[in-house]
């Protein structure tokens, strides 16, 4: 079978991570949809696991929570009219955890807004945290008891609850589309003792944005949206390898992971797809050519 390039692999990964869309990148790199598709499937994966080994013992005095909504094959309220819609088709939340010291994204989790979900990041977060932290999330219900299960009495908790009016348009395509005018917000300790000056999730917030500009998939009104559930997850896997070990960030004048003590000096996407030579099983080696025997029975 024949293998790419490792620079062809080097551009296309370095298109897909700065928010080109699969068919974009199959243009640039002058290679088949199917190519790029099947790259980001093995980067997500290698990915994936790297930071599943890697991230852990993470110092962090503040961690900020928040979940980012997108949609896989059809919104939620078109599933039901679209054609052969998969059964993960609908929408699909991000849930991440961010050190804002360091902006290291700790945890991330792909799925739905339930509990279950709630749960599993949670303890997600908790096993790769080392020591006490004050979390912040925003006022979903589900953070309540994933909280308190996950951390135990070891986390100082607080929700940070938005309150929103009426949106700023008045009708047609600007109530639509305009956002909902900002009110205020309520400070509410949950556990422990929470600093409640430093109760905020403004960093993860524009963490959202960072992945929205980093991740084609994630673009509002567009037709760029994930077809298939796992490809996104493998996705979002690559955006934050590459935002916590490749990217420079503006203010630290380092990666997240460079900050956080994970990591000496800054990867290149190069290192990536290095992981990913590194995960593809060796070739079968082939014994000594036999030639076949004549057949002289007749």
């Amino acid at each position: 079978m024949n293998k790419l390039d490792a620079k062809i692999r080097t551009l296309i990964i370095r298109l897909l991570v700065e928010g080109n869309s699969i068919r974009a990148t199959s243009r640039i790199a002058d290679v088949s949809k199917n190519t790029v598709n099947k790259l980001l499937i093995d980067a997500g994966k290698v990915c994936a696991a790297y930071h599943a080994a890697n991230v852990r013992g993470v110092v962090a005095k503040h961690v900020q929570a928040d979940e980012i909504w997108a949609f896989c094959y059809a919104k939620e309220k078109n599933v039901k009219a679209a054609k052969a819609a998969p059964a993960e088709a609908g929408d699909i939340w991000t849930w991440t955890a961010l050190d804002p010291a360091s902006k290291l994204i700790i945890s991330y989790t792909v799925g739905d807004r339930s509990q279950r979900t709630a749960r599993e990041f949670m303890f997600d977060l908790a096993d790769r945290i080392e020591g006490r932290c004050q979390l912040t999330t925003d006022g979903h219900g589900a953070y309540l008891k994933a909280v308190a299960d996950a951390f135990g009495g070891d986390v100082d908790y607080a929700m940070l609850v938005k309150q929103y009016g009426d949106p700023t348009g008045t009708k047609g395509h600007e109530r639509k589309y305009s956002p909902a005018e900002y009110t205020g917000a309520k400070k509410e300790p949950i556990l422990g003792k929470p600093d409640m000056e430093m109760v905020s999730t403004s960093h993860v917030e524009r963490q959202n944005l960072t992945m929205r500009m980093g991740m084609r998939r994630f673009t509002r009104l567009t037709n760029a949206f994930s077809k298939k559930a796992e490809n996104h997850a493998y996705a979002v896997a690559l955006h934050f390898m590459y935002y916590n070990f490749c990217r420079t960030h503006k203010s630290l004048r380092m990666t997240p992971a460079m900050a956080a003590g994970l990591s000496a000096s800054p990867w290149e996407v190069e290192d990536i797809v290095a992981l990913i030579d590194a995960a593809e099983p060796a070739p079968k080696k082939r014994g000594p050519y036999k030639p076949r025997k004549k057949d002289n029975s007749n």
